[in-house]
């Protein structure tokens, strides 16, 4: 899969395309299902499948500082859309002139003339335009008189509860892990580099490699079971934490995991933190010593739940 970034990136071999646009946001089963009708609509019309979305996220725009955390960064969605086997990720800037075009302008200036698209999948919440004045109704009658093809998908349920980013971000923030990996479609990671952190960690015994999350906020928080890819050619077992460190004055949101048998440098590597199950939530302790006390019986619990833990 190609990335094209921006309108002026689109070339000739971008054109004629089938398209779907949306948030994409963690990439759940809804969302694959929309992709695996984009590619089966790609092959049926033999010619490329482009996944359009938006950054900063239309809601991130519009709402600044006070929308939800993402479940996934950029390069994890395309990540996850990569996997998908999808042709093109076209990823356009959320500004106050594409917020502004009318459904029509979107159709007119985006979709036709600078993709000439052949068909356009949505999912069943889809609403597009300045006031997200596009619905299905309106886009039907676009597609007709600019003689593209319209799919909508159903809503798609998973025990009779419809998949959602949102609600996949309420099962992550109450710590229902397996639930949430159900409605994904695999378990919920975050990736990044290894950065130096205060190196506390090292001196009550449990050295953390900590991530750069690049973003503000994160939709878990506590301590976790967890495995960690990219370091080793198998994945390494460990305890994560994710939050703001109460008991040390830096409010910033990190997030650190203690690899089980593992000490050696990583500094500046990518690697991803695969959550596997919930200890507890974050606590406050009066002292390092009380800490260190905890987190050990931390490790001891993580290193059982994932010794028997064969998903």
């Amino acid at each position: 899969m190609k990335i094209i970034r921006g309108l002026n990136n689109i070339k000739s071999e971008h054109f004629g395309c089938v398209a779907t646009i949306g948030n994409f946001d963690g990439v759940h089963l809804g969302h694959a299902e929309i992709l695996k009708r984009l590619k089966i609509k790609s092959h049926q019309l033999n010619v490329p499948s482009v996944v359009i979305v938006f950054e900063p996220q239309p809601a991130e725009y519009f709402r600044r500082g006070r929308v939800p955390a993402r479940l996934s960064r950029l390069t994890e969605k395309a990540q996850l859309i990569r996997d998908k086997e999808i042709d093109f990720l076209l990823v356009l800037r959320f500004s106050k002139e594409l917020s502004s075009y009318t459904p029509e302008e979107f159709v007119q200036n985006i979709l036709v003339s600078r993709l000439g698209i052949k068909a356009l999948i949505i999912g069943d919440d889809f609403r597009f335009g300045s006031g997200r004045g596009g619905d299905f109704s309106l886009l039907s009658s676009l597609a007709n008189f600019h003689n593209f093809t319209i799919e909508q998908t159903p809503p798609f349920l998973f025990i009779g509860k419809r998949i959602s980013s949102t609600y996949i971000r309420y099962l992550l923030r109450h710590g229902y892990m397996r639930e949430a990996e159900r409605m994904l479609g695999h378990r919920y990671c975050i990736e990044g580099h290894v950065v130096h952190g205060h190196k506390q960690g090292r001196e009550w015994g449990f050295p953390t490699a900590n991530l750069n999350l690049y973003r503000a906020t994160c939709p878990i928080s506590g301590i976790f079971s967890a495995r960690v890819h990219g370091l080793k050619s198998t994945p390494l077992m460990g305890v994560a934490y994710a939050g703001s460190r109460p008991i040390i004055d830096d409010p910033r949101y990190v997030l650190e995991v203690h690899m089980f048998d593992y000490d050696e440098d990583c500094y500046g590597a990518k690697i991803s933190v695969e959550f596997c199950d919930r200890i507890r939530d974050d606590m406050e302790f009066h002292s390092f010593s009380a800490m260190a006390d905890q987190i050990k019986r931390d490790c001891e619990i993580a290193r059982r739940k994932l010794t028997f833990d064969y998903s």
